[in-house]
């Protein structure tokens, strides 16, 4: 199974970051994301195995953090993936805590941490043709209040919930 943790915005964010998909898609010659599949990854795990899976709920399980707000106010691209996203000039303090609380117990469980520091963003177009520059955009905001672990089914093209915590 290829997975990841991740937070999904709220329906009203869900349909900003959509239309900034179009938006961006259209200025950089990719394809948008489509709404259902944007999301804010917080770790990815890649192929695990049913064993290795179980390990990653508990250690998500573990976690003891808050609710809070995360707002995208800028726009930009990552050339080597062909990948526009939307992400944070100063990430929350809660989303940067999750995600240090979540690096460190899927560390201590044995799954290696990402060389490449972490850059919280939402992929809203894929395949682009020329890079976008960073620049700011509106805020899109949202409560994040659920952490899921997500199944990617490449067959398919879909990504599949298998877990949740709430954040309290």
């Amino acid at each position: 199974m290829r997975v990841f943790f991740a937070l999904w915005p709220d329906p009203p964010a869900t349909a900003a970051l959509a239309a900034a998909a179009v938006e961006l898609a259209a200025l950089a010659g990719g394809k948008a994301v489509p709404a259902a599949k944007i999301h804010l990854t917080l770790a990815f795990l890649g192929d695990v195995g049913e064993d290795r899976l179980e390990i990653a709920r508990s250690a998500a399980s573990r976690l003891r953090c808050k609710a809070f707000d995360v707002a995208l106010d800028q726009a930009g691209s990552f050339r080597g993936a062909r990948v526009a996203w939307v992400g944070s000039r100063k990430p929350a303090r809660g989303l940067v805590e999750l995600h240090a609380a979540l690096i460190g117990e899927l560390a201590a469980c044995g799954f290696p941490p990402d060389e490449r520091p972490y850059t919280p963003h939402a992929t809203v177009a894929r395949k682009i043709g020329r890079p976008v520059e960073r620049r700011a955009i509106a805020p899109i905001e949202w409560r994040a209040r659920e952490l899921s672990l997500v199944e990617s089914d490449l067959g398919r093209g879909s990504y599949n919930t298998l877990a949740g915590w709430d954040l309290g």
